[in-house]
């Protein structure tokens, strides 16, 4: 009878310690779980930092302006940093900071082209556009300055505003370097009208451009800017929204009648071979760089992740 007593006082024993072991690992899963827990939410949160850091303007010593910056034709605005289209005596200027690798402002593009060209035919708006490098700064290469150059080098010969369309259509994914290939940028100018010439290859592959393109990023990082795409109607900030109300196509229009209102429509001038044309509507999709959502009376942009 002892006996059985013992092996049963052992029995328990051992269920006991195994009990025992199951209860520490539960807490060494536990804990683990915790900790992991942890680190996801700092990386994540590291991921968002990094996103805005990219949509903010990272400084670099590669993109620091030296030399003198040559304007490409035609410049206008403060130390000439601005490429205007549409019509120059339009009653209100929209004005808007881009980077050719940043995704969101392709999405932005493609959404709003066929309203901006709209308005600019219509002598309602001459756009103002101001070049960034941000993305070149943040994440490596220099994809943003030579697109940048090329479209430069498209303006003095009068068809940037057809060029920078052809760009955002055919944007890489913004880790895809491919726009620092100044060949892919001469072979996307084949789809301008006469404007691949040996005057634009020359151009793009001197960089003649680049020290201007720099200065435009400089005047950037000190704009005190959130990010690109940076939208102004007239000096007053309207993207991702104008006061409480989001910016889409017919607010965008809403937005600009208002500002127009007893105002003279600008001189617009015949249109030219190569001028920007619309995009055929649903270019682009907004979860990635290749496209945004296609356009119609309520289109929205996705917001800039800095917003």
């Amino acid at each position: 009878m002892s006996e059985k007593n013992e092996q049963g006082k052992r029995a328990a024993r051992e269920r006991l310690v195994r009990q025992r072991e199951r209860e520490k690992a539960h807490e060494r899963r536990r804990r683990t779980l915790i900790v992991g827990g942890a680190v996801v939410g700092v990386l994540a949160l590291a991921a968002v930092v990094g996103v805005i850091a990219a949509n903010s303007g990272g400084k670099s010593k590669k993109n620091e302006a030296s030399g003198p910056a040559v304007a490409p034709s035609g410049a206008t605005g403060k130390d000439a940093l601005a490429i205007r289209v549409g019509p120059d005596d339009a009653p209100s200027t929209l004005t808007i900071w881009e980077d050719f690798r940043c995704p969101v402002c392709a999405q932005f593009e493609n959404v709003f082209r066929d309203t901006f060209h709209d308005l600019e035919r219509a002598g309602q708006i001459k756009v103002e556009y101001h070049l960034a490098t941000i993305i070149d700064g943040n994440l490596g290469g220099t994809g943003s300055l030579r697109a940048a150059n090329a479209a430069a080098c498209a303006q003095d010969v009068g068809k940037f505003g057809a060029y920078h369309d052809i760009l955002y259509r055919n944007q890489p994914k913004e880790s895809d370097d491919a726009f620092a290939d100044n060949a892919k940028l001469i072979d996307l100018a084949g789809e301008v009208p006469g404007l691949d010439t040996p005057a634009f290859r020359s151009c793009v592959d001197d960089g003649r451009h680049d020290n201007w393109v720099r200065k435009s990023n400089t005047a950037f990082q000190n704009g005190g800017f959130k990010g690109t795409p940076t939208v102004l109607l007239n000096d007053e900030a309207i993207f991702p929204k104008k006061g409480d109300e989001p910016i889409t196509t017919e607010n965008l229009k809403k937005w600009v009648a208002e500002a127009n209102k007893g105002k003279k429509p600008g001189t617009v001038a015949p249109a030219k071979s190569g001028t920007a044309a619309p995009a055929p509507s649903g270019t682009a999709a907004p979860s990635s760089p290749s496209g945004a959502a296609p356009e119609s009376s309520g289109a929205v942009v996705p917001a800039p992740p800095a917003s």
